[in-house]
């Protein structure tokens, strides 16, 4: 039986219309007015249902060294209460998995969408082999607050400063049974409780993919450059830990060259008279240059998109999806990914 929120009980909910790839099955898209809804984030607090999230514990004396072994995150040494993203990786450094954790106390907590669920619960099951951890299902719902802060529910398992490029983010986790209840606590303190459509809007100005929609099975960490860290803030990918899988494409990317595609935000002619899908190709002058991943309205730029694209494309020149013109926004384009320590070291052995 596929999941359906008890928030959608409430007047004006309405689930996506659309077959989508969007982690977004079984809660609201919007509760009647979905950009007004989205103004909800800058002027005050905006409360997302996002129950359609399902969460593993694991937990032990072992587990931070046992996820330290797989995933792209330094966690051997996290102290309770830290929170970041974490990537499960292949052979070939592609993207498997792409997670949310928080430490509380011997137990992490890692949410992921609903599709990713059981693959990385098996996988990570099959490698505990004697680790003094154990896997299991944990039975909460994960409730995300942009804007301004609101207290904690009282019944919140798990409380999370989130670091993103976008509003102020909290994520709770709670039981499930008590979702309705914390939502009513957050609304009694002054928060309002919009779709996730209004979430989405954020997600793609912040270029914050999601593997199903926005990446595709070639994809790889440094393809988001955010995800690498390079300063304090812990991102996805943490530069300075000991191996795990898929580590080598990694430091060979970080440092030899650079990723073969960006992932970018799009500005889209809204007076095309067709919608573009997720999935569809991205061509410029007639030549396939990436894939089309979320869309979304956005109350102030109107149909804005996350888009995969290859580096040489994004020098200049009109990008297409069918006949809908697109323009990229030119602050999702990296700066500055950091030097090349590997390709110095080769000139400088070279130049010799």
């Amino acid at each position: 039986m596929s999941y359906s929120s008890p928030l959608l009980q409430r007047p004006g909910a309405s689930e996506i219309q659309d077959t989508t790839l969007i982690d977004a099955v079984g809660i609201a898209w919007h509760y009647g007015d979905p950009l007004v809804e989205q103004r909800a984030v800058e002027t005050g607090s905006a409360i997302v249902d996002r129950s359609q999230r399902r969460v593993i514990k694991a937990e032990g004396p072992e587990a931070a060294t046992f996820l330290n072994n797989l995933l792209s995150q330094k966690l051997d040494d996290a102290p309770s209460g830290f929170s970041a993203g974490a990537l499960d990786l292949d052979m070939q450094g592609h993207v498997l998995h792409h997670m949310d954790l928080t430490r509380v106390g011997e137990a992490f907590y890692l949410d992921v969408p609903e599709a990713q669920f059981s693959s990385l619960l098996e996988f990570l099951t099959k490698m505990v082999f004697w680790s003094q951890v154990t896997l299991e299902e944990a039975p909460l719902a994960v409730i995300t607050v942009l804007g301004s802060a609101l207290p904690a529910p009282a019944s919140a398992v798990v409380s999370r400063d989130v670091a993103w490029r976008g509003p102020q983010r909290t994520d709770y986790l709670v039981p499930r049974e008590k979702l309705e209840t914390a939502v009513t606590e957050l609304e009694s303190a002054g928060g309002t409780l919009v779709g996730l459509m209004a979430y989405t809007a954020e997600r793609v100005k912040t270029l914050e993919p999601e593997l199903a929609a926005d990446l595709d099975a070639k994809a790889i960490a440094h393809e988001v450059p955010h995800w690498i860290s390079r300063g304090d803030a812990p991102a996805f990918v943490h530069l300075n830990k000991g191996c795990y899988r898929g580590q080598e494409t990694v430091a060979r990317v970080e440092n030899l060259g650079r990723s073969p595609r960006l992932l970018v935000m799009l500005y889209l002619d809204g007076s095309a008279p067709n919608r573009p899908a997720i999935g569809d190709d991205v061509t410029l002058g007639g030549r396939r240059v990436g894939r089309l991943g979320t869309i979304v309205d956005d109350c102030d730029y109107g149909p804005i998109a996350l888009a995969l694209i290859k580096r040489s494309a994004l020098t200049g020149g009109t990008l297409t999806i069918g006949d809908v013109a697109a323009s990229v926004e030119e602050d999702s384009l990296p700066t500055d990914e950091g030097p090349k320590a590997g390709r110095a070291a080769l000139e400088k052995l070279r130049g010799r």
